[in-house]
């Protein structure tokens, strides 16, 4: 008798070790696996469309969830507000629920406010920080000099104050409009309905700093709203315009990286898309939103053969114009349109006449205009 007693209660002990140690793995690897788990799809349409923002350069992404929700995520440069406004009236956008700004670059930034007088937004999503040099005064965009007895002069326009004006446009369409502002948090999720979700992946602290970025690119770059959105089995990464910098670090974290589409980062530049970052996310298709007139050799191509090697299929706006993508959330039912043919082969790239880089003083800062007509491509 007593020895089947001591039995019992060996069998007790090994059942409640057991336990425990599941309950811990549970805790340390299937809890983390449910949270990011996304819901199941609910059969609905989702839409993104990536918007023609050319022929300069930009970015702007319109998200159509299955339950009607309408994320913008960036807005082009100054001038190409009617671009958006006219996609938002086309699919029938009343408003937006999220506009979230990537990044403070004017050909991501510029339009914000032309945007947000026009469309009722609900709530603004960025990063926090502010381009470099800006700083929180308010100054006339035309300083008007006057000269005693003597009609007023027009004095020369700050130069640095011109080229952040449209940082300052953005902040006051924020304040304005009454949206409900939030910075950017990596793990931030954002319920769009219908079984669609936003999740924020980047940037996360400390920030990077114009010393960080000797081999190449800029700190506002590398400081990218990094989003990911799911829905079903189907999956996106919009790294705005992320650099290898910003790449590397999300590589060394414990993130779902893998997708179905990457929006190459910034624009295709020879600073971002590295080789290691292409082989973790390994996207089936890559979209590049760049304008025809841009000078830094968007989209690079070192950067397009990588894409190649990696055996994905490649769109461009700058040679297709507008490209959206629908899906049901199911495993591989995506289907990709392009407002129009390519005229030239999308696996060549371009000869920059400028380095996109800080040091050369790149920010998109008004190259208006087509280049000179002689410009090399290969």
């Amino acid at each position: 008798m007593g020895r089947a007693t001591k039995g019992c209660g060996c069998a007790g002990a090994i059942l409640v070790v057991f336990l425990v140690a599941a309950g811990f793995a549970g805790w340390k690897y299937v809890l983390p696996w449910w949270k990011m788990k996304p819901p199941p799809p609910s059969g609905g349409e989702l839409q993104v469309h990536v918007l023609d923002v050319g022929p300069i350069n930009g970015d702007s992404i319109l998200i159509i969830s299955p339950a009607g929700k309408a994320v913008l995520v960036d807005a082009g440069d100054a001038g190409k507000g009617k671009v958006i406004l006219d996609a938002l009236k086309r699919y029938n956008v009343q408003q937006l629920d999220y506009f979230i700004a990537t990044h403070p670059h004017p050909d991501h930034m510029g339009a914000a406010d032309e945007v947000m007088k026009a469309t009722k937004v609900l709530n603004v999503v960025d990063n926090g920080l502010a381009p470099p040099g800006w700083e929180p005064t308010a100054a006339p965009t035309q300083p008007v000099k006057v000269l005693s007895n003597q009609k007023p002069v027009a004095m020369k326009p700050d130069k640095k104050r011109s080229i952040i004006r449209f940082y300052e446009e953005y902040k006051e369409a924020v304040s304005q409009g009454g949206a409900h502002y939030e910075k950017a948090e990596p793990g931030k999720k954002f319920d769009l309905g219908g079984g669609a979700l936003l999740t924020i992946l980047a940037p996360s602290q400390p920030f990077f700093t114009k010393e960080q970025m000797k081999t190449g690119g800029n700190e506002p770059n590398a400081n990218s709203v990094v989003a990911r959105l799911d829905y079903g089995d189907f999956s996106m990464l919009l790294p705005g315009d992320a650099e290898q910098q910003t790449e590397h670090r999300m590589l060394t974290k414990d993130l779902n990286l893998q997708t179905d589409i990457l929006k190459v980062s910034h624009h295709s530049s020879k600073y971002a898309t590295a080789a290691d970052f292409l082989e973790r996310v390994k996207p089936a298709v890559a979209i590049v939103s760049c304008g025809e007139w841009n000078r830094y050799g968007h989209p690079a191509q070192v950067v397009l053969d990588r894409l190649k090697a990696a055996g994905v299929k490649l769109y461009r706006t700058d040679l297709q114009g507008e490209i959206t993508i629908t899906t049901r959330g199911k495993e591989n039912d995506y289907r990709i349109a392009t407002a129009k043919e390519a005229k030239r082969d999308v696996w060549e790239g371009r000869l920059p006449q400028k380095d996109d880089s800080t040091r050369a003083g790149f920010i998109a800062y008004g190259d208006f205009g087509p280049p000179p007509k002689n410009v090399n491509r290969k």
